[in-house]
């Protein structure tokens, strides 16, 4: 099962993360480390948020995550939610049913 953990970011957030990176880096290394977090990323043109696809058997992971996140505490993301993702091809997918 994969889940994706959407962020919103503020809009001071390019001014404001360097402070917290390193933590926010850390933080997601960790989860990484521990098999739950397959890909991150910020979005690009505009940078207006980013996203994270875990890998688990609950969307709690993910929630999780944000609100252990240093960029979520320190309010330089302003909102995310956590989706359950159907995969059905590519590294990990769940094969899909055949007729």
């Amino acid at each position: 099962m994969h889940t994706l953990l959407f962020y919103d970011v503020a809009d001071d957030y390019l001014e404001k993360r360097a402070a917290f990176r390193a933590l926010h880096l850390e933080h997601a290394r960790r989860a990484y480390e521990r098999g739950e977090l397959v890909l991150a990323g910020a979005l690009a043109d505009p940078v207006d948020g980013a996203v994270l696809v875990f890998r688990g058997a609950s969307p709690e992971t993910a929630a999780a995550f944000a609100q252990a996140d240093p960029y979520v505490s320190q309010g330089l993301v302003k909102s995310w939610h956590v989706r359950s993702w159907t995969t059905v091809i590519g590294d990990g997918a769940t094969p899909p049913a055949t007729p």
